[in-house]
């Protein structure tokens, strides 16, 4: 659909998020807590910080939790019972103040998620999810979004993108029917185009490399010496894929007792030892420069290629959060020019 505009005052904005959990909705939005920023359910606009870059951690759980049970089984006399997840049950979720690289997140987990089958529980949730963004007015160093097709103040993957501009009010565009319905059901808090440019209210980001050419690059580096180079201080934690708004390995694991458990799915890491490691004990990538390659390689070749998707949004938190200092840029920068 045509992207709308609209005015959404700060009081406005308030308001929208009383009615909307008044309605049932339950309502993410990034907080302080200690040091960190992460996404958590608020109760009042009040609970929400806008003062920061990105979050510590995206907020793509809520449609790819953590831990999510997949069904319930028993073994009795009269043989197995399985029960699926109820998705009837799943919650309307809105998830409020993320950033333009954390929707842009979605649309790459949901390529991933629909590529060889129709994930429901991940569908599902994403189906009941609002997602209203807003755009960037500060960076740092770790930012690269420009690099990989994205920007301060892309509407790629939002139902609603907010633009906050001089005096605290939002530009409000309207993106996808998701976004519309919204806007038309609490239509009294959204006033006309107030003919504003948002692009002035943006943070300015250089790109640092041209992603094409990394990519074609990439399809042809699977025995290049870069991977050992660049994985030596890999110690092979995981944080870079905790953090990620598009990485989505997980593991499937069943926690039972004697008669009866449950199926659980919860994120893994292609950077862990044990991740590909097989009932024989072979493992095909036994050592860390061909984890490192494999992560690179995914996000860089193997999901253009299959998906028509770059795995990666630029939002720098793998380089953030990284103990010994793996810049992904720096990596990909060196990458494009080897």
């Amino acid at each position: 659909m045509e992207i709308e505009r609209k005015l959404l005052k700060r009081s406005s904005l308030e308001r929208l998020v009383d009615m909307m959990r008044s309605d049932g909705n339950m309502i993410y939005a990034p907080q302080k807590k200690e040091t960190q920023v992460v996404f958590d359910t608020i109760e009042t606009f009040a609970d929400m910080t806008e003062d920061y870059i990105v979050s510590n951690q995206s907020p793509k759980f809520v449609a790819f939790p953590k831990i999510e049970k997949i069904l319930d089984f028993s073994i009795s006399q009269e043989g197995i019972r399985q029960e699926g997840t109820q998705l009837a049950a799943f919650p309307p979720v809105v998830v409020l103040g993320c950033r333009p690289c954390d929707a842009d997140g979605f649309d790459s987990l949901t390529a991933i998620f629909n590529w060889d089958y129709k994930d429901e529980l991940y569908n599902e949730r994403l189906k009941r999810t609002t997602l209203i963004s807003i755009s960037c007015a500060q960076k740092d160093d770790y930012c690269f979004c420009t690099s990989v097709k994205g920007h301060p103040g892309s509407t790629r993957g939002s139902d609603i993108l907010l633009t906050r501009f001089d005096g605290g009010d939002y530009l409000a565009e309207i993106v996808t029917e998701k976004g519309k319905a919204l806007t038309e059901k609490y239509a009294a808090l959204f006033e006309a185009d107030p003919g504003i440019e948002k692009d002035k209210f943006l943070a300015e980001v250089k790109p640092r490399f041209e992603v094409e050419g990394l990519v074609q690059k990439c399809m042809g580096m699977f025995e290049h010496p870069v991977w050992i180079e660049q994985s030596l201080r890999c110690i092979g934690c995981g944080a870079c894929a905790y953090v990620c708004p598009t990485c989505a390995c997980f593991d499937i694991q069943d926690e039972a007792a004697v008669s009866k458990g449950e199926r659980i799915r919860c994120w893994d890491s292609c950077g862990f030892g044990l991740f590909t490691i097989h009932t024989s004990g072979h493992n095909p990538r036994e050592v860390q420069s061909q984890r490192w390659r494999q992560r690179v390689l995914h996000k860089f070749s193997y999901m253009p290629e299959r998906l028509g998707v770059i795995g990666c949004v630029g939002c720098g938190r793998c380089s953030r959060a990284c103990p010994v200092d793996m810049n992904l840029s720096e990596h990909l920068i060196n990458i494009a020019e080897v």
